[in-house]
């Protein structure tokens, strides 16, 4: 009991503990916190991975298909030819199926309107045609009806890709298994 000061004689009980009060974890709750963290960052690192990668194969074909979009509107407005394809050092395009280095859409105009760097080292971009050429009224003129397929490297399961119908129109593919990719358009759209 401890006397208080002040009017009269009161007495206050002071609470008494028989345990020494702790300030900070001993290192044992330490290690225990540790593991647990590690067995969390183990179970969710691959799916991190994948997600990753998901998302990069989606950017990348939803970049080709605003190329498209945007050489087929070229072409509408300028009144002549623009041309998707790789490009060479100079900015022209380069007659080659290999579709992994930089991409530019040009007009027979304009010239060089919009590139795109070239992809990730490992994947694969691939398109059976050097070129796709729009005329004027936005149809394709040298009938290049195919798919872009982009493969990430290691990630088959996760390829998707880009549809060209004869009509110019282009269509992302649904998530399908393997390189190997084609989702048909409706028949009004052939």
């Amino acid at each position: 009991l401890v006397r208080s000061r002040g009017l009269g004689d009161v007495y206050k009980r002071q609470p008494h503990s028989s345990t020494p009060s702790s300030k900070g974890f001993s290192l044992i709750e330490l290690m225990v916190t540790v593991a647990i963290a590690a067995i969390a960052v183990t179970i969710a690192l691959p799916s991190l991975n994948s997600f990753t990668v998901k998302m990069r194969v989606d950017n990348e074909v939803t970049e080709l298909q605003r190329l498209l979009l945007i050489t087929r509107n070229a072409a509408i407005n300028s009144g002549a030819n623009a041309e998707l394809c790789p490009l060479n050092n100079d900015d022209t395009c380069r007659n080659t199926t290999d579709w992994t280095g930089r991409i530019g859409v040009v007009s027979n105009v304009d010239g060089l309107l919009r590139e795109r760097e070239a992809i990730q080292a490992g994947d694969r971009l691939d398109f059976d045609f050097a070129s796709l050429t729009y005329n004027p009224s936005g149809q394709l003129t040298n009938n290049n009806i195919d798919v872009f397929s982009y493969c990430p490297q290691g990630y088959t399961e996760y390829s998707r890709g880009v549809s060209i119908t004869l009509s110019g129109r282009a269509y992302l593919s649904s998530d399908i298994n393997g390189c190997l990719l084609y989702t048909s358009p409706s028949p009004r759209d052939r």
